[in-house]
């Protein structure tokens, strides 16, 4: 593809064509280039819940003159609990979900920046077409994921907005109320799903999209049509074409 395609449709095949389809080489690049925000998550997490829960200040330990069983030098120091300020973890969390959001539609995706990054970047190469819908699925899942842990990250804003919401006191505004399991597991699953997006190039959330369909619950088009070769069909039509012609 050229330049002036990416600018024009970003990783779009045709933004005016229905239903859509998107180059899954570019997608799979910026899966690549999006990948450090469950990494960044899963270093957080496990340093939040196996790190170390106390802070020591060096300054303020003094030699007790004393040792231990096994001779080593005892000192008293100050130590204070440890407490945590999510705020750049949420506003990591809040790109991600502006990221999956703005994925679903021509006119939004331009406001991504990653999506014209891995565009300008698969140009190159030859492009793979696939619909658009079993992706836009697959970050929709993205996002629900992202907006759990959300919610874990900052307990007592979501609390305050049900709670006004309904009237009644609901959630808890001074406590944790969700298991340290549930964004653990989530953010290990979206390191595993992005991985293998990058990696293997194989889309969890399509494939899952794809059982749905199987079963009747979702409705789309032919799957087996997703990996035909609009551009060689068309050259070689031209080329047919232009031999009836010469002939």
């Amino acid at each position: 593809m050229s330049l002036g395609h990416v600018l024009k449709h970003l990783w779009f095949r045709d933004i005016h064509e229905r239903p859509l389809y998107i180059n899954d080489v570019a997608v799979r690049i910026r899966a690549g280039i999006l990948l450090f925000i469950p990494l960044f998550m899963a270093w957080t997490l496990w340093d939040a819940i196996y790190g170390c829960k106390w802070v020591v200040d060096g300054n303020t330990a003094v030699d007790t003159l004393d040792t231990d069983w096994d001779g080593r030098i005892i000192y008293t120091i100050e130590a204070v609990r440890r407490t945590y300020d999510w705020t750049l973890q949420s506003w990591v969390m809040i790109y991600g979900l502006f990221e999956m959001l703005v994925s679903m539609h021509p006119l939004t995706a331009r406001l991504s920046p990653t999506i014209l990054i891995a565009s300008i970047l698969a140009a190159n190469k030859q492009p793979v077409w696939k619909p658009l819908v079993p992706k836009r699925f697959a970050w929709s899942l993205g996002a629900f994921f992202i907006a759990i842990c959300l919610i874990f990250f900052n307990p007592e804003v979501f609390a305050h907005w049900v709670n006004n919401l309904t009237g009644h006191k609901l959630l808890p505004t001074t406590e944790q109320y969700l298991p340290y399991w549930i964004p653990t597991t989530l953010v290990w699953v979206c390191l595993g799903f992005m991985w293998m997006e990058t990696v293997l190039g194989f889309c969890v959330g399509c494939q899952i999209h794809k059982l749905l369909v199987w079963t009747g619950i979702l409705k789309q088009a032919c799957e087996a049509c997703n990996n035909i070769d609009w551009e060689e069909i068309a050259r070689r039509k031209r080329e047919r074409e232009a031999a009836q012609r010469t002939d």
